[in-house]
């Protein structure tokens, strides 16, 4: 069922005494919520529509259309696009987005989910739901969803926040932070220049480096390198083909998370050396260490 405006509705939400007049003034009192948002946004008010969307919340309606291509767009349901999405501005939506191709924004954000079956490319990225892309997600602003998953590479020349966790098919790149709750896992290589805190485990099917502190909540593993410019902190174990290496002056810390009487068993450190600067945890040294060649 659609939503009525009225003035008295609106004056109830405070809004900005422009918008208000303009809102009066084009007589959209009375009329329909997705109809009014369409007029603001085809007038150029797209921040009063965003307003909108923010004070009234999202609807059950549904749009389907074959390809969407707009300078903004606003809707407050669920938006599925067959097609390809091409909105230099503003594509807000209130709550899932879907598309069958690739979706390239300015600011991209959805109540619930996105879903794209390429790739996502926005100026800024947020979802109440996960945010899932088919091949790569490239944002030069902030990521901020529940859940991330890629096909292909994760890149965010911001930060990225997940209330959940993030699964990438190839490499991981981040210029700022990345933040998840539960767990990060990429198929290639993971490289974050702020911190990297994940509730959960990190796990790298190539190495791992920080620009700042790494630390986990669970386990650390990566098939190649462990490297950060200051300390890494795991829960429990922490397991690298490769080195493992902190910053100069900092420490490696395994079994955070656990009592020392478990750590053998829990909280064990391996890699191709002993790391300089291991601080907790329990010291595995690799199967060959003891070998001498004649």
């Amino acid at each position: 069922m659609d939503m009525e405006l009225t003035q008295t509705f609106l004056r109830g939400k405070n809004p900005c005494a422009m918008g208000y007049r303009w809102f009066v003034r084009n007589n959209l009192s009375g009329g329909d919520y997705q109809a009014a948002m369409d007029t603001q946004v085809a007038a150029g008010r797209v921040e009063d529509a965003r307003w909108l969307l923010e004070n009234f919340g999202s609807t059950n309606s549904v749009l389907e259309l074959e390809h969407l291509e707009a300078d903004n767009f606003v809707y407050a349901g669920t938006l599925i696009v067959h097609g390809d999405v091409r909105v230099p501005g503003q594509l807000l939506v209130g709550r899932s987005l879907q598309a069958g191709a690739g979706i390239r924004a300015g600011t991209l954000q959805a109540g619930e989910d996105i879903h794209s079956g390429g790739a996502i490319f926005a100026e800024s990225l947020q979802a109440g739901g996960s945010i899932k892309a088919a091949w790569s997600v490239e944002v030069p602003g902030d990521i901020r969803a529940e859940h991330v998953r890629t096909g292909w590479e994760l890149r965010c020349e911001g930060n990225v926040t997940l209330r959940g966790e993030a699964i990438v098919g190839q490499t991981v790149d981040v210029q700022g932070s990345l933040q998840c709750a539960k767990g990060l896992r990429a198929g290639g290589a993971i490289h974050v220049q702020g911190l990297l805190d994940a509730g959960h485990g990190i796990a790298t099917q190539d190495s791992l480096q920080g620009g700042n502190h790494i630390q986990a909540g669970w386990g650390i593993k990566a098939l190649g390198d462990i490297r950060a410019t200051c300390s890494i902190r795991a829960g429990e174990s922490m397991q690298a083909d490769g080195h493992i290496v902190a910053g100069e002056g900092y420490g490696v810390f395994a079994g955070m998370n656990v009592q020392k009487e478990a750590w053998p068993d829990c909280a064990w450190v391996r890699a191709s050396h002993k790391p300089q600067g291991l601080v907790s945890g329990w010291w595995e040294a690799p199967a060959h260490a003891g070998l001498q060649l004649t």
